[in-house]
């Protein structure tokens, strides 16, 4: 009798410890975004997830301050270079995991894996169909070119976005050639930069300029308010190594309270019950490449990957700020 209410006392708080397991997200990424993915967890594994949302910037800076008493688990924010430069300040720990391996292509992941991708945007050419063929465009480089004088728009340099752009391409062409192409990006503006990408698509559209750059999702929420507009997208550098990619990721926290549910989440976030989840709400790719993007997505043709390690776009985004300012890039 003893001994089976010593078991069934095991079992009570092995239930109760379940059922109080709770992973806690400092998280960069809309909250409207980041909500279902929590629900379906809880709903799937009972694990309670607790989000703590800010921009990246405030919340690399609270878990330093915190130290070894930060309650955060993860970290889950936007942009390679966000989730370099958090490694860089020691607030991750690298994870061992075949599961994310196996889903996660290596360029789309540090390589210490401090780091995970679990959503893809490219950084690619957007044009005005009603003054453009397709047939006309080709490259990042390519818009360097006089042809496009007065003709292209760009947003601003202070967004990471741009900077992480330009840190891949001095990792591709090295300082010399980037800082040629960049120069002539400036040189061929139509206009002044533009604070985000919404707004500088639709300066495309409205005829200010021919052509620009901008992050996939930002054009897949623009035509699903105005279908209709004379906007087109191109992937860029087909004929060479490919277009320019970037990620929304995550990585467990250095002092991680809960380490294994941390490693659990991040796992179940890049499977196929998951990816369509994370992103397709914010018209992304996924980045298992098992499994399919959304159909809206999908229409806008497949492409082929530049295979640098967008962690490159952290280690040399202080370079590519600093060539950006010597040309004037605003």
């Amino acid at each position: 009798m003893k001994k089976q209410l010593m078991f069934a006392a095991v079992l009570a708080a092995f239930a109760g410890s379940a059922m109080a397991e709770e992973i806690v997200v400092y998280s960069a990424r809309a909250e409207q975004l980041v909500k279902p993915l929590v629900e379906a967890y809880k709903k799937e594994t009972g694990v309670d997830v607790k989000l703590v949302s800010d921009k990246e910037g405030p919340l690399m800076e609270r878990m330093r301050a915190e130290g070894s008493n930060s309650p955060a688990d993860i970290l889950l924010t936007v942009d390679a270079g966000n989730l370099w430069q958090a490694s860089k300040m020691g607030l991750l720990k690298p994870v061992s995991s075949k599961v994310l391996e196996a889903n996660i292509p290596a360029h789309l992941r540090d390589p210490k894996n401090e780091w995970f991708g679990l959503s893809i945007r490219a950084r690619t050419l957007f044009y005005n169909t009603q003054k453009v063929q397709p047939a006309q465009l080709s490259s990042y480089e390519d818009l360097a070119d006089p042809k496009w004088k007065g003709k292209l728009c760009l947003r601003t340099s202070k967004k990471v976005y741009n900077q992480s752009l330009v840190a891949m391409l001095l990792s591709e062409h090295g300082p010399v050639k980037t800082e040629k192409i960049v120069r002539g990006w400036v040189d061929n503006l139509a206009t002044d930069v533009f604070a985000d990408d919404t707004k500088m698509l639709e300066a495309i559209a409205a005829g200010q300029c021919e052509v620009g750059l901008a992050n996939t999702y930002y054009y897949g929420r623009l035509m699903n308010k105005n279908p209709n507009l004379p906007v087109g997208i191109f992937w860029a550098n087909q004929k060479g190594k490919g277009t320019h990619v970037n990620i929304s990721g995550a990585g467990v926290a250095k002092y991680a309270k809960n380490e294994r549910g941390a490693v659990r989440f991040i796992e179940w976030l890049s499977s196929d019950k998951a990816q369509n989840l994370f992103a397709d709400v914010d018209m992304e790719f996924p980045v298992n490449p098992k499994v399919k993007p959304d159909p809206k997505v999908a229409a806008w043709g497949s492409f082929k990957h530049n295979l640098i390690n967008v962690s490159n776009a952290g280690a040399r985004q202080a370079e590519a700020v600093m060539l950006m300012d010597r040309v004037g890039y605003k």
